[in-house]
């Protein structure tokens, strides 16, 4: 008998248009230290299943049919014999860590609150075992996480005390629900390899819920392909990757970029955008020159504590020409965000100078800088946090052309954003919705829609489609490379998923703790990366293909990626130069175009 058996399935919601049936009667298994991954679009009823199971549906929600785990159904059990199952030996990763997380209790309180209740274990003894996990999903300075509360950390690092949290019982089943969508691709492989161990020691079966097929190479054993609410095709990883039945599964394996190649066709590669090969860039538009973003932070050392400065940027230098992406990649703290906004003057830097046009934008008046802001926009990482709650999504996409186009009539502004919400795949329907109506892949697109209707000449997106299905990112993709190509708008794609930064981008910029490591095109950067740290990246990243992916030998760099506040942090590349204080890595141009930082042999690095 499996460990799991889900018969039947559905779950149906009553909503005022009248009874919508989400998933349609689906039937799996799951055995014991099996790794099953669920596929599918958004809206497709992948979360919906496994919310059915954990007792989570919305209260308009209704589920039918069995779902067995180690022969009892969870959906007939009494509540308080369910609820001693659910999150013990059934353990789920949410997809929103800031919603599933309680914010009035810091990370400490949350976590000693499961080992209460499932693990009867509490105070220094649920502390340790609290702190260990903290450690094993990679957050640094565990001890002082530990005190603070869940609006305190970054999104990565609120999704990895989820997993954390989930992890805590060592379930026999967990349910992981885009586990690693917000978190960099090096500690993305590291958690990746925590729930393998699990399994591989415990037996504890994963039912992985994604839309990323890299990770579905590297986990999973078996695959099903899920299609409004219904399972159109099942089989093993090698039978789905290698021959897939369906043309919808064809399009999912499709639309993902892989690190390990570019797609060739004039319209998806950047490189040859004209169908030749030809340099179709501009002229130069931006000119970054020793940029830097420091913060004054106060250490509580001492009576009186003393105040140091948090170099979120170092000295960073780039130009930019007309038509062209540069691609800035990192771990979360390195830098990317702040470089960006230090470039487009929404974070004052402290030295440098940002050349807009030949104008210094650090040198502009208010009213100057205003003007230029229709050119300058930006799509930040977290769509709900950009939007005005208040505002319908047609009234937010109009906003910035009634400030800058204000000659426009209503019918005219009307249009434009109908035009632009086609474009950015947003039915004219959900014109009247508001930003809560949409899933977080919708109001991605919104945000894409209102930085791109007065066509501006640089646009930041700043992990733009993370949330975006692969087809839908595709579509955006696309999307941006069209209105590129028509315009000769410039881009900066910040983003951790260093294979869509591939597809995308002419130049890579490599960034570590506020300096950048390595500066070169594109081909240079994935074919022939000379940095440590751009090769542990570049290794990381999953490859959507079983049998290459698992024959991958990932390079793993020795410690945790260090505050920019720790002593010698910038020498951890050099550590033969680590006894001289503040001895920063020089970066030198090694071929045409092609910079790297001072660094040691990787035998050096790897021996520390």
């Amino acid at each position: 008998m499996a460990l799991v058996e889900a018969r039947d399935l559905t779950v149906t919601f009553q909503t005022g248009d009248g009874p919508v049936a989400a998933v349609k009667g689906v039937s799996f298994d799951i055995e014991a230290g099996e790794c099953l991954g669920i596929v599918g679009e958004s809206g497709s009823g992948k979360s919906q299943t496994m919310m059915a199971a954990m007792g989570l549906l919305a209260r308009n929600g209704r589920a039918s049919g069995s779902f067995r785990f180690d022969g009892r159904d969870l959906l007939s059990l009494p509540a308080s014999e369910a609820g001693r199952i659910r999150g013990a030996d059934v353990s789920m990763i949410f997809q929103d860590p800031l919603t599933a997380l309680t914010p009035h209790l810091t990370v400490g309180q949350q976590l000693g609150e499961v080992l209460a209740h499932h693990k009867g274990l509490k105070g220094s003894e649920a502390r340790q075992i609290s702190l260990d996990w903290l450690d094993r999903v990679r957050i640094s300075d565990a001890a002082r996480r530990f005190a603070q509360y869940p609006h305190e950390l970054s999104g990565g690092m609120r999704q990895r005390v989820m997993i954390a949290m989930a992890m805590l019982c060592s379930p026999r089943l967990l349910i992981a629900d885009e586990p690693t969508t917000a978190l960099d691709v090096t500690v993305q492989a590291e958690i990746l390899d925590l729930m393998a161990g699990l399994q591989r020691e415990t037996g504890t079966a994963i039912a992985l819920i994604t839309h990323d097929m890299g990770v579905v190479a590297r986990m999973c054993d078996r695959i099903q392909v899920m299609r409004h609410g219904q399972y159109v095709e099942q089989g093993s990883a090698t039978e789905i990757f290698a021959a897939p039945r369906e043309a919808y599964t064809r399009q999912l394996i499709d639309a993902m970029p892989r690190i390990d190649r570019i797609r060739t066709d004039a319209a998806r590669d950047p490189a040859r955008a004209d169908g030749g090969g030809a340099d179709i860039r501009g002229a130069q538009i931006l000119d970054v020159k020793d940029v830097k973003v420091h913060f004054p932070i106060k250490l509580q050392q001492g009576l009186f504590g003393r105040k140091v400065d948090l170099k979120a940027v170092d000295g960073v230098s780039f130009d930019l020409r007309a038509g062209e992406t540069l691609g800035i990649v990192g771990e979360s703290g390195c830098g990317k965000s702040t470089l960006a906004r230090a470039v487009l003057q929404l974070i004052p830097p402290t030295d440098g100078s940002v050349a807009w046009l030949g104008r210094d934008l650090t040198a502009m008046d208010a009213k100057a800088l205003k003007d230029s802001r229709r050119d300058l926009q930006i799509v930040f990482q977290d769509p709900l946090a950009s939007l005005d709650p208040r505002m319908t999504i047609a009234q937010s996409i109009a906003e910035p052309l009634k400030t800058f186009q204000p000659q426009l009539t209503r019918s005219e502004r009307r249009a434009k954003v109908l035009a632009m919400m086609d474009r950015v795949g947003l039915p004219a329907t959900m014109q009247n919705r508001y930003p809560h109506e949409l899933s977080g892949g919708q109001n991605q697109r919104v945000g894409i829609a209102r930085a791109m209707i007065n066509t501006p000449k640089l646009i930041v997106c700043d992990e733009a489609v993370s949330a975006l299905d692969v087809s839908i990112q595709a579509q955006v993709l696309d999307l941006l490379r069209e209105l590129q190509a028509e315009f000769g708008m410039a881009m900066l794609f910040i983003s951790h998923d260093l294979a869509v930064v591939r597809e995308i981008s002419h130049r890579i910029l490599v960034l570590y703790l506020g300096r950048v490591v390595e500066f070169a095109d594109r081909d240079r950067i994935y074919e022939t990366p000379l940095h440590p740290y751009t090769r542990a990246l570049i290794s990381a990243v999953p490859i959507p293909d079983p049998g290459l992916e698992r024959a991958r030998t990932r390079l793993r760099l020795p410690g945790e990626l260090p505050s920019p506040l720790t002593p010698g942090a910038q020498l951890r590349f050099l550590p033969s130069r680590r006894g001289d204080a503040g001895y920063l890595p020089r970066l030198s141009e090694v071929a045409p175009g092609h910079f790297v930082a001072e660094h040691d042999s990787l035998e050096t690095i790897l021996a520390q």
